[in-house]
């Protein structure tokens, strides 16, 4: 067998993808590995001979299961903020070296290319991509019951590749494959689209498939299964049908309670699928004992967060006020929290990526040295960020014809648009805003963010926003920026001066957008809510909205502040005491970047669930 020695795959020499280095011949699986090898060969050579490539599948302890995981902008498998965790997280298992593999579902269609008209309404089309250009398709496949249909779920790999050449895997499943109908190669076209029938088939896709894929692969020891939100808790029934010794024995529920672990990410109902038992029936058959399923998912309906809450050793919400939230929901259950974080080197943009490699080397690997930001000259915090704003300022203006300057105090807003994040808070009394800009300071604002094409309110509140902004006109520019994807997120966090956050609490579970932001020298003006309550030191590491009382949602006080704070003490301090300013900018990075990123949050996670 011929190794390819950039992915460890084996590569079909029939195919004729090789290279030739020093009198040698290497073949490999696809153009891209190829290429990948010829911008350094040295270093795919040296892994193979030190036997780290390939990875070896029986060394791999953790599966991670996410219904999304967002790696790269061209590979668009992800929606939002769940998606962009799970691949910070794998990104950082990866620099640690911790024996992961990733488990998620190929969305060929993506989730949706967003196009807004001059009124602000939203339109779904479907992304355009080639898997084949970036994945790897394995030829192993498996099939699961689906309406009495065995569907064939077929796999691609892509490896994460981290600081020190150490690969995580993460498969792609697939149902576009021959020997399906055309509804089942359909199955995973979309994400987070169509009705229950068709989200429970995808699950199904998602846990069952996953975890005999898993094995079909060769991933046999593997001793944890963590459960990214309730959308994959369908692994458990097909780790508890692995239990049984025979047909006669029972299920061994401590034991796949032991290896199962549950990250719950909201509390906002959306994010906790329940299905009608006829339905489950219907799609599922009698695949499983309906008493067993009624005793772990509920009485009522299937419920996955119950299910996934009954079958894990662990389980943690993302903060810890959403620890507390989710306790209040689940009482008769024991839920820690894991504060989220981000991939440091990921959202840090060019300029300051240089910066901190010239002041605190070996950052990327050790996050936590960013504390040592403090120590960094004032003037060169300011030229990078100058740097990426007028990136950002460029790009607007470029693409939009905004006429935006570069010299204006410039406030982000980019997230999900939905009814609770309150986008529109800002926008309460116009005149008011009009009057901050006129006698504080000059203010513009850049918006972002797709509604779920099923949220007619996310899609309101866009159309609101693009209201308002014709009635501001050029007294206060805002703009909003279409097809919010992960290389227009990177542009924000980086080149805007403050990163606004008005959720609805306490829904805001964690948020990791100010995270980003705060990597690049961006402080916060956020609701005290999720991660913020953590990361909010007022005047030092930015400012908050509102109290910290965790029910607490008066529109019209939060809006009165947040006009207040603008007017009186954030636009006067960045037009007349810039040097305050960068200190704010500093403590950002100092205080929030060196703590809310996945390294420090994958180090929580293998002390407390996965040792």
């Amino acid at each position: 067998m011929t190794i390819d020695p950039v992915c460890g795959m084996k590569a079909d020499e029939k195919k004729g993808i090789f290279s030739e280095y020093q009198g040698a011949r290497y073949y490999f699986c696809s153009q891209k590995c190829k290429a990948n090898f010829e911008k350094a060969p040295r270093k795919y050579i040296d892994a193979l001979k030190k036997n780290e490539s390939p990875r070896v599948e029986s060394d791999v302890k953790i599966a991670y299961f996410s219904m999304e995981i967002g790696i790269d902008s061209h590979i668009p498998t992800y929606s939002g903020g769940l998606g962009i965790l799970a691949g910070d997280t794998l990104k950082s298992c990866a620099d640690l070296r911790v024996p992961v593999v990733g488990v998620t579902l190929l969305y060929r269609k993506g989730y949706f290319h967003q196009t807004l008209d001059g009124l602000g309404n939203q339109q779904e089309l479907p992304i355009t991509w080639n898997p084949e250009e970036h994945l790897m398709r394995l030829t192993q496949t498996i099939d699961v019951g689906i309406e009495g249909r065995n569907v064939k779920i077929g796999v691609w790999r892509y490896d994460i590749e981290g600081v020190t050449d150490f690969k995580v895997p993460v498969l792609f499943l697939d149902t576009n494959i021959d020997g399906n109908d055309p509804e089942e190669k359909a199955l995973c076209d979309f994400l987070y689209s169509g009705d229950q029938r068709h989200r429970l088939s995808q699950e199904i896709v998602l846990g069952i498939g996953g975890v005999r894929i898993l094995k079909q692969l060769g991933y046999k020891n593997v001793q944890r299964y963590h459960m990214n939100e309730g959308h994959a808790a369908l692994l458990v029934l097909e780790l508890l049908r692995e239990s049984k010794t025979d047909e006669k024995s029972d299920f061994d529920y401590d034991s796949v309670r032991h290896k199962c672990i549950f990250t719950t990410h909201t509390p906002v109902p959306a994010g906790h699928d329940k299905f009608d038992y006829e339905l489950v029936k219907s799609i599922m058959g009698e695949s499983f004992p309906a008493d067993t399923l009624h005793m772990l998912g509920g009485s009522d309906e299937l419920n996955m967060t119950f299910l996934a809450l009954n079958m894990s050793h662990y389980v943690n919400g993302v903060a810890k006020r959403h620890g507390e939230i989710s306790r209040e929901m689940f009482p008769t259950y024991t839920i820690d929290s894991i504060t989220n974080g981000i991939h440091s080197y990921t959202w840090t943009c060019d300029s300051f990526r240089a910066l901190f490699e010239k002041h605190i080397p070996g950052w990327r690997a050790d996050p936590l040295s960013l504390r040592y930001s403090l120590s960094i000259p004032k003037e060169e915090i300011w030229d990078a960020h100058k740097k990426s704003k007028n990136r950002l300022i460029d790009h607007i203006n470029q693409t939009s014809n905004a006429g935006l300057d570069s010299e204006a105090l410039t406030i982000g807003f980019a997230r999900r648009a939905t009814q609770y994040k309150r986008a529109d808070l800002l926008f309460s009394d116009l005149e008011k805003l009009r009057q901050t800009a006129k006698n504080a300071g000059k203010l513009q604002f850049v918006f972002a963010g797709k509604a779920h094409p099923k949220d007619n309110a996310g899609k309101d509140l866009i159309r609101k926003i693009i209201s308002a902004s014709k009635q501001l006109g050029a007294d206060v520019p805002v703009i909003y920026l279409p097809d919010y994807d992960m290389d227009m997120a990177r542009m924000l966090v980086s080149g805007v001066d403050l990163w606004l956050n008005t959720p609805r609490k306490p829904m805001e579970a964690s948020g990791t957008s100010g995270m980003k932001a705060a990597h690049n020298g961006v402080p916060s003006f956020s609701v005290l809510d999720g991660w913020w309550l953590e990361g909010h030191i007022e005047g030092v590491t930015g400012w908050a909205i509102g109290t910290s009382a965790p029910f607490s949602n008066e529109d019209n006080a939060d809006a009165a502040e947040l006009y207040s704070k603008l007017e009186y003490v954030i636009v006067p301090m960045y037009y007349n005491n810039r040097d305050r300013w960068i200190d704010v900018m500093r403590h950002s990075i100092a205080v929030n970047a060196s703590f809310f990123n996945t390294h420090r949050m994958v180090q929580q996670y293998v002390i407390n669930a996965y040792l």
